[in-house]
């Protein structure tokens, strides 16, 4: 690649949804359930108008496991895209994983490369919209998202949304998963993943 076609790399801010976009809840199917995380449509606007990519990359192990379909999945994603609408705020892609390595259901059980940690979802994107993964956040509310952010290249953040109330981080895990923030909720990491950027 050229020096011409890497300035043509634009940033990403790559999210976990259920927990980190919207409020976790268990096998998250219907859009009626849907709340998003507090001021996330502030942050994601804000990150809409400074030129970063905004993707969600979330496992979906439920349709695996036949709780229900990757239609409920697009359903959920149409109702998040639609309150943050409501904020200017858009997401320019969702990535979902559907399978499982162990719970499947036929074509779902399989051991992918797309479901984090491992960080499929994250390079497909880079591919489809030519993401500088080096320029780039993952903020999500696990240590699989961290994982598989720091797999990809990019810099992570934690926030204490969801599961992440729950996660410990140990002083040799912020160097392996490169984090750079523990943050209280997508709203504050994203602000805070804007500041780092415009100080690089």
């Amino acid at each position: 690649m050229n020096d011409e076609q890497d300035q043509e790399l634009r940033p990403a801010i790559f999210l976990d949804r259920d927990g980190t976009v919207n409020e976790e809840r268990h096998y998250l199917s219907d859009p009626e359930l849907v709340a998003l995380t507090e001021n996330v449509g502030q942050g994601i606007a804000a990150a809409n108008a400074a030129g970063f990519l905004v993707v969600v990359v979330t496992n979906q192990a439920g349709v695996a496991r036949g709780y229900f379909s990757l239609a409920d999945v697009a359903a959920v994603n149409r109702r998040i895209e639609e309150l943050l609408a409501t904020e200017s705020a858009r997401i320019d892609r969702f990535y979902a994983c559907p399978h499982h390595p162990r719970e499947g259901i036929g074509e779902y059980l399989v051991d992918c490369e797309c479901r984090k940690p491992k960080p499929g979802m994250l390079l497909q994107a880079a591919r489809e919209f030519g993401i500088d993964l080096g320029r780039s956040f993952l903020i999500g509310d696990s240590r699989t998202d961290l994982e598989a952010g720091a797999a990809a290249g990019c810099r992570t953040m934690l926030v204490r949304t969801g599961h992440g109330v729950a996660v410990e981080v140990t002083p040799e895990d912020v160097a392996a998963l490169k984090i750079c923030g523990i943050l209280p909720n997508a709203f504050e990491a994203i602000t805070r993943a804007l500041e780092l950027a415009r100080s690089s």
